[in-house]
């Protein structure tokens, strides 16, 4: 293996309902991207239902995301942050610009809206 790769979104390994996957060295990263409308609650899994996924170690690029979790917690993220979302939440993207996130956590990054 090469001690550096680079991939492009752009021509992902896997194209899925809103994410593109990318594989290198054994580790998979995802770019989501979550178009606004909808019903208000559109991002959190391809059915629009509470998702059991968690999101760690990613980063936002563009558009801004509300999310709210079952905890109670409420928080709104946009270009340049980095977050980590747990299970039991809801998410919807703000205002009109598309949200586009990355997911860096492997298995998160590979189980999203498989199936």
């Amino acid at each position: 293996m090469a001690g550096v790769e680079s991939r492009d979104f752009d021509s992902p390994d896997e194209t899925r309902t809103r994410v593109d996957i990318v594989r290198m060295g054994g580790t998979a990263a995802g770019r989501f991207a979550f178009e606004p409308g909808g019903d208000g609650r559109n991002v959190s899994s391809p059915s629009s239902e509470r998702t059991a996924a968690s999101f760690a170690t990613s980063g936002s690029q563009s558009g801004r995301l509300a999310i709210e979790h079952e905890d109670g917690t409420e928080v709104e993220i946009g270009p340049g942050d980095a977050y980590v979302i747990e299970p039991g939440h809801d998410a919807w993207v703000v205002g009109d610009e598309r949200f586009v996130g990355f997911e860096f956590e492997s298995r998160s990054a590979e189980d999203y809206a498989k199936g």
